[in-house]
């Protein structure tokens, strides 16, 4: 795993400071388990900025082309994962969950002296990628459990349908 990059999020977005780079989705442990393989890699940045009522922001942009598994056929299924996402930086818990209250849009963090941006992207990775993956159109796999042995449920189907 790649060490973590970290910044100070409240500093970073006053300074208006950018960041850039490539991540391996092998360096993204917590994506793993929702691959299909962890090849390929992730380009992102980091801008700091303020929003409309001068508040600090981050802006993160991310772009990666995944493999996912498929929930229907259970083979590998393309996955391009763009996302752009604007956090606003309080100093105060207590401001960042009024502002919140007041703007169910609004996405915030606290700031931080060492804000880790390597967690925020795998976070945002994580919140970006389907929660059933699936081919628009493929047939479901379907497993014998490798016995070779009829379906017990199509053995009693054929039972129901004999006259007596």
């Amino acid at each position: 795993m790649s060490d973590p990059i970290l910044i100070d999020s409240l500093d970073f977005a006053k300074q208006r400071r950018q960041l850039s780079g490539v991540i391996a989705m092998a360096d993204l442990p917590r994506t793993h388990d929702l691959l299909a393989n962890t090849d390929g890699s992730l380009t992102w940045s980091l801008a700091g900025g303020a929003d409309a009522l001068s508040r600090p922001t981050l802006r993160l942009r991310l772009c990666a082309d995944v493999q996912l598994v498929c929930q229907r056929c259970l083979t590998a299924i393309p996955f391009r994962l763009e996302a752009d996402t604007v956090l606003t930086v309080f100093l105060y818990e207590d401001r960042l969950e009024a502002a919140c209250e007041d703007d169910d849009a609004l996405d915030a963090v606290l700031a931080e002296p060492e804000f880790n941006v390597l967690a925020l992207i795998e976070d945002e990775v994580l919140l970006g990628l389907p929660i059933v993956a699936r081919h628009e159109h493929c047939e479901p796999e379907v497993r014998l459990g490798g016995s070779g042995k009829p379906n017990p449920f199509a053995v009693l189907a054929s039972l129901k349908r004999k006259p007596e």
